[in-house]
């Protein structure tokens, strides 16, 4: 059995002071603690250097999570798109979806913070991160920004950098309110869900599809396996006839159940093509195909190119 190898945050210090050429207790916060959870925060500029030196950041998934402010021209690099930066980004970052970050100028200035789930669930919050919309599975959550509204984000991170210096007892408990304010700046530029708004009890339906079916991942090791592949093994499992699941979904996102799925088998086959060694076989079992043959006609009908021509 093979496994992705996720990037935790002892990973994530190691880069760190290598970048800085400082000691892990020179950047580790004051005051933290296992009972607060983690949160860190830092400056893009003078991080910047070692992603000229490599010219992208890993592409793989993180432990953690993480909010950054990107002033210059960059690019990002998803499973199943690339969305290119002129100038200013706002980006959320999950556990769930890995990203290439490629700066594209050397004009890099910015911030950003990292934090885990437990740097919320330890302060007794009612919610899980994954409940906010800006966290929900299946977005991408980047937006570019207009020179006033970067401002007043840089102006949060400013705060944020103040209170994780000082000594204020109560200090994590303000910049727990600063991020909960960063999100909500990212939640009001998401538009509004294209759902319709007929009756609450088809929203329901259509809800409880997508959060089935992004329960099944992410693929973490080779032999993990999906359990729900066709549009009626969704149906049967939210006890809905299978025309009902189509129809509300066609009248909620545009695509029918097998579409939907569809889309989703194939943005995990770009991830794991790209993010692992594993041999097509390997995927193709993990994604739920009974032949190989079957995957690469599939993969080749939604993107016009093998698994393999995709991978090199």
């Amino acid at each position: 059995m093979e496994k992705i190898a996720h990037a935790s945050l002892e990973d994530f210090y190691k880069e760190m002071t290598a970048i800085l050429g400082k000691d892990l207790e020179t950047i580790f916060p004051k005051g933290l603690h296992k009972d607060i959870g983690h949160f860190n925060v830092f400056d893009i500029a003078q991080t910047i250097e070692k992603a000229r030196i490599t010219s992208e950041m890993p592409y793989n998934r993180r432990k953690y999570y993480k909010i950054s402010l990107i002033r210059g021209k960059n690019r990002a690099e998803y499973a199943d798109k690339i969305i290119a930066i002129k100038k200013n980004a706002l980006l959320f970052a999950t556990p769930k979806v890995p990203y290439h970050w490629v700066p594209e100028d050397p004009d890099q200035s910015g911030s950003f913070c990292v934090f885990t789930e437990d740097f919320f669930i330890k302060a007794q919050s009612q919610f899980s991160l994954e409940d906010l919309p800006i966290f929900q599975p299946g977005n991408i959550p980047l937006f570019e920004i207009e020179d006033n509204l970067a401002d007043e984000i840089e102006n949060l991170f400013t705060k944020i950098k103040k209170e994780i210096a000082s000594d204020y007892v109560f200090k994590y408990d303000l910049i727990r309110n600063y991020v909960l304010e960063l999100i909500h700046y990212g939640q009001k530029l998401q538009p509004a869900e294209k759902l319709s708004a007929a009756n609450d009890a088809s929203l329901r339906v259509v809800s409880l599809f997508i959060e089935l079916l992004e329960r099944q991942f992410p693929i973490e090791s080779s032999d993990q396996r999906l359990q729900l592949k066709t549009a009626k093994d969704y149906a049967d499992r939210l006890a809905v006839h299978v025309n009902y699941l189509n129809k509300k979904l066609k009248e909620s996102t545009g695509k029918t159940t097998t579409e939907f799925i569809a889309d989703r088998v194939i943005q995990e086959a770009k991830i794991l093509l790209r993010q692992t060694k594993w041999n097509v076989s390997e995927i193709s079992y993990a994604l739920g195909f009974e032949e190989i043959a079957h995957f690469s006609n599939f993969f080749k009908r939604k993107t016009s190119s093998t698994p393999m021509e995709f991978r090199s």
